[in-house]
């Protein structure tokens, strides 16, 4: 592969060796945990300590699960080991999760954005392991994205949820390993923790500035492309509007049987979005929304990865189209008893209630945006 030399936080094991030797290791990871010769950091860690479980998260140890799906406890067939459910109605560790093991290893690739789950499996195994007295290990990686953007809107805490938590921006620039420390301090946690930081990375790359493979973090996320749209597009996972699920390029097209994708892209095209082009496409959903019906809509076409701003981009998206289809359009709520799903990716109800249109919504974040960013500057690991 091309592109700068990276080392993950998986590379450099040997750093954490005086934590996790004679000791029982425990390790929440999926298939993003990898070294650079594309070892299982399972494998890695099996064979140099002692593992005595594995945590599995949203879409499974070896990500075989959907968005959604149930994540059960089970066996891992190639090792042996127990596989526990760090997921939905186990996202808490219960006392036998935590009696598994003395020191707790975090191997996850990440995607940048508040609304992955994984960034709050994270700081609930924190949570526990602070309460127990446990020690954690974090193997640092690189945000996918880079680590100098820092956009969107910043989450009202009443807005909480598991896809979206803490007064984080949408994008946040952080490494996952930085995001831990923050944390820790955010929940002023009494937590012995390690980072095993990378070699190489430098805020500014993005992942395909390195030379570090790809791998899909999600089902429904399989290239940067996915990843650079989805900060943008995420919102319509709370509408009746396809986000792509289903297809082979989620979160880069958004349609639905109701929608004219010419003119859709015309008036999308007329704003002059910087670094961003949209042009008419149609797609039949394998799964989730709109299963098996054809689809019209746009695809996202990313000119200039700097100028574009994702978040914003996909507010004026979803705006567009309740402007065109005001009677077509519609807010959904994940189950009948909770909020308005878009209100809890956004982190704030004054869009759906039309409080704040789109560029009023990003243009009112930048205040608590910079607060952020300068926060969070004692947690920074790289240049």
């Amino acid at each position: 592969m091309s592109g700068i030399r990276v080392l993950s936080g998986a590379d450099r094991l040997d750093l954490a060796d005086a934590q996790l030797k004679g000791r029982r290791v425990g390790l929440m990871t999926n298939p993003t945990g990898i070294d650079h010769q594309l070892n299982s950091t399972i494998d890695l860690i099996h064979r140099r300590y002692q593992l005595t479980a594995l945590f599995a998260v949203e879409h499974g140890i070896r990500g075989d699960a959907q968005a959604g799906a149930k994540v059960d406890t089970a066996v891992d067939p190639l090792t042996g080991i127990t596989v526990y459910s760090a997921y939905g109605d186990n996202s808490h560790f219960s006392d036998e999760m935590l009696d598994a093991f003395d020191v707790l290893v975090f191997d996850i690739q990440d995607v940048g954005a508040r609304f992955y789950t994984y960034l709050y499996s994270l700081a609930y195994a924190m949570e526990a392991c602070a309460r127990a007295g446990k020690a954690m290990v974090v193997l640092d990686r690189v945000n996918p994205l880079g680590g100098v953007k820092v956009c969107g809107t910043v989450l009202d805490t009443r807005f909480s949820s598991f896809v979206g938590d803490y007064a984080l921006p949408t994008q946040y620039g952080l490494t996952i390993g930085e995001y831990a420390l923050y944390v820790k301090d955010y929940l002023r946690l009494d937590l012995p923790l390690t980072v095993v930081p990378l070699t190489g990375w430098r805020r500014k790359l993005l992942l395909d500035d390195t030379d570090l493979p790809w791998v899909a973090p999600s089902p429904n996320c399989p290239t940067l492309d996915s990843a650079l749209c989805y900060i943008g597009t995420c919102i319509f996972e709370g509408s009746n509007v396809s986000e792509g699920r289903g297809t082979t390029l989620p979160f880069q097209v958004i349609g639905a049987p109701f929608i004219d994708g010419q003119l859709l892209a015309r008036e999308m095209n007329a704003l002059s979005l910087p670094g961003l082009r949209f042009r008419p496409t149609a797609f039949c959903p394998t799964f989730s929304k709109h299963q098996g019906q054809l689809c019209h809509g746009v695809q996202m076409h990313i000119t200039d990865r700097e100028a574009c701003d994702a978040a914003l981009d996909g507010l004026c998206l979803m705006e567009t189209v309740w402007r065109l289809w005001p009677e077509q359009f519609n807010f959904i709520r994940w189950a009948p008893d909770q909020p308005y799903a878009v209100d809890r990716l956004l982190g704030t109800d004054r869009f759906r209630t039309r409080e704040m249109d789109a560029r009023s919504l990003i243009a009112d974040a930048l205040p608590a945006l910079r607060n952020f960013a300068d926060q969070t500057k004692r947690y920074l690991m790289y240049d």
